[in-house]
């Protein structure tokens, strides 16, 4: 009897750590930023000035449309699992702006000289799968023949552009809330080197953002992202930066799942999470150690809202300070 492939054998990398680093990426899309409005229909109300979860385009009638694309190398071994985790990532950053997904349509690389067709239409059962949870139609898509296996999806969505979540809209004085526990990417990258099967990690990458986002917007939220491939510390930094402020985190606070630490201790850090933290180490005063900061910078797939605001049900982690006169976005404290 053969063996299911590894589909994370396949990869160079695992699901948002493969992400360009932020430094790189922010460079490329310089250019890109600020070229003027073209013309048509709608009004650009998020674009690439912040590096924001998604773009949004008011209409008229009081109607935003919200529109973002992910996709990743294999997180996973498991064919069925993998699309899961991809499409609730996908849709996350729909339910970071306060949005309600509407319909996406899939994005497939695949090898199909090396893996079978069979596994790709695992991936995209689970896609589909995640996507009806959400209550979101799944129509097409666009495939190609790749050396490496990647799958996401682009979403499109609805908000009401009086209630969105933005990361430039963070005000001091307001508490830090984190949906989602931090050590997805350290469990995974244990699980892509020794085939160990880590459930309270597919269970976090496979669930949906929508409640805690619904829960942040029921609160009065205006200022939100999600933790994915730069970790917790990389997107809290974007959000700082964007609205002009300085971000405490009591390290205390920050729940992890279990398992975490002991990956971590054992070395399964990815080259992914290692960038995140030199990328935020000149912005950063921290007063914990070099573990505990490889914890906060680790590249998470699929993770939690990190919302400005006391979100009922989940924990505080820190909160917002006016800007330090040093420049410095970030501080970390025991």
């Amino acid at each position: 009897m053969t063996s299911a492939p590894r589909l994370t054998q396949y990869a160079h990398g695992g699901g948002c750590a493969c992400k360009i680093p932020p430094g790189e990426l922010e460079s490329v899309v310089a250019g890109l930023v600020g070229t003027g409005a073209p013309k048509g229909p709608g009004e650009l109300l998020v674009g690439l000035d912040d590096g924001d979860d998604a773009a949004v385009v008011s209409l008229a009638g009081g109607t935003a449309i919200v529109a973002t694309a992910d996709f990743f190398t294999p997180v996973v071994d498991d064919a069925y699992d993998w699309g899961r985790i991809a499409a609730a990532n996908a849709l996350s950053d729909v339910y970071a702006m306060g949005g309600t997904p509407v319909v996406a349509v899939n994005l497939l690389a695949w090898p199909r000289d090396l893996l079978p067709m069979e596994l790709a239409g695992e991936v995209l059962a689970g896609g589909l799968a995640v996507a009806r949870e959400a209550g979101c139609h799944v129509a097409g898509g666009h495939s190609v023949d790749d050396p490496e296996p990647k799958y996401g999806m682009a979403v499109t969505g609805v908000a009401d552009p009086e209630r969105l979540m933005r990361n430039d809209a963070g005000v001091a004085g307001v508490p830090l809330t984190l949906t989602k526990p931090l050590g997805i990417g350290v469990l995974n990258s244990r699980h892509k080197s020794t085939g160990e099967v880590f459930a309270v990690a597919v269970d976090a990458m496979t669930g949906l953002n929508r409640a805690a986002s619904a829960a942040a917007l029921q609160a009065g939220a205006v200022c939100a992202t999600d933790v994915t491939g730069f970790g917790l510390l990389g997107h809290l930094h974007k959000l700082a930066r964007a609205s002009g402020v300085t971000a405490r985190i009591e390290a205390a606070k920050v729940p992890y799942l279990d398992g975490a630490r002991q990956a971590l201790a054992d070395g399964f850090v990815s080259g992914g999470t290692r960038r995140n933290l030199d990328w935020v180490r000149p912005h950063l005063d921290a007063g914990v150690s070099e573990d505990e900061l490889l914890l906060l910078a680790d590249a998470q797939t699929s993770g939690g809202l990190l919302v400005a605001g006391e979100v009922p049900g989940y924990p505080v982690i820190g909160e917002l300070l006016p800007l330090r006169t040093d420049g410095m976005t970030l501080e970390v404290k025991r």
